[in-house]
């Protein structure tokens, strides 16, 4: 069974399953950086909010030995943890003032998303883009949200500086960020992966700098999604080159986070754009890799700037 295949006997399998009106169907859709994903979308009566999951990491369990009938029930119970039971006030969404309160952002990769960029406001930032979207929904199991569009910010009358400022005092309430060693990182996901709550126990040294005695580190925001763009939070980078007290790389790990490594003799700028390389072509999916290659913050300068100087840049605020 190949992969569309595999597709639609997981949507007649699930709507064998749902009641009460419930609907199941493929949805496909254009990710971050043009990758193109498949999913189900599950259509609620009465309810305007449809989570979608996406089937690739299910069909890879159907090549390996799980049967139609425990991926359509894994689906189902993940469903039951993200199914909404009431609609999203679709006419606050109307006006600016209605979403200024959640409009938040993203950092994309400006080469990759070219076609996506002409469609929406953004900001650059380095090789890098800043995007931005209304959270209208965000928890531990997933978020729900809205790109923000050209043609929204037409209809509200409002332009990308507005969405800017009112995202960077948002992202502080709604995303914070959170830097934590690498160690905490690895006991973070492998609770998470035991099926420990949700993972969490991770210090985080923004509030509390005792603790920061490591060669690596990893910032993020508290939902650790879209993460990445932590890296732009207004006097950011300045407070961690105080933590850090040197000068560092900062290594895209995916749109989700970076990882912070101080400044050291030993180090050679070369060997870790290879390991960011790596470790994009080998562990990150192409739809979160952010870069090829580790940045490099001055604390002398306050700049952040690709480290192999084929391009200079500073950071926002």
């Amino acid at each position: 069974m190949d992969y569309r295949e595999f597709t639609c006997a997981v949507e007649e399998r699930l709507n064998q399953k749902l009641t009460g009106g419930v609907k199941a169907g493929l949805y496909s859709t254009i990710k971050n950086n043009g990758t193109e994903r498949t999913g189900i979308l599950i259509e609620t009566p009465g309810v305007n909010i449809s989570p979608t999951i996406y089937l690739e990491e299910y069909y890879e369990n159907y090549r390996e030995g799980s049967s139609l009938e425990c991926i359509a029930d894994e689906i189902m119970e993940f469903y039951e943890t993200i199914r909404q039971e009431r609609s999203w006030d679709h006419e606050e969404i109307l006006s600016y003032e209605g979403v200024k309160d959640r409009v938040v952002f993203k950092l994309i990769n400006t080469a990759r998303n070219r076609r996506f960029l002409r469609k929406v406001p953004h900001i650059p930032f380095l090789d890098l883009s800043i995007v931005f979207y209304v959270l209208l929904e965000a928890t531990k199991e997933g978020t729900a949200a809205m790109s923000v569009t050209a043609e929204h910010i037409r209809r509200w009358g409002t332009k990308t500086d507005r969405l800017w400022a009112d995202a960077v005092k948002n992202v502080r309430r709604l995303l914070p960020a959170e830097l934590f060693t690498m160690e905490q990182a690895v006991k973070e996901i492998m609770r998470k992966n035991a099926g420990c709550g949700d993972g969490s126990c991770t210090e985080n040294l923004l509030e509390n700098a005792a603790g920061a005695h490591d060669s690596m580190y990893v910032l993020s925001n508290n939902l650790r999604n879209y993460g990445a763009a932590c890296i732009v939070y207004p006097h950011m980078l300045e407070l961690i080159g105080d933590i850090l007290k040197t000068d560092y790389y900062v290594l895209p790990s995916s749109v989700h986070e970076v990882v912070i490594t101080p400044c050291c003799r030993d180090m050679k700028g070369e060997e870790l754009d290879d390991m960011v390389r790596d470790i994009n072509e080998t562990q990150v999916a192409e739809e979160e890799v952010l870069s090829d290659h580790a940045y490099l913050f001055e604390r002398n300068t306050g700049k952040l700037r690709i480290r192999a100087d084929c391009l200079a840049g500073r950071g926002i605020g």
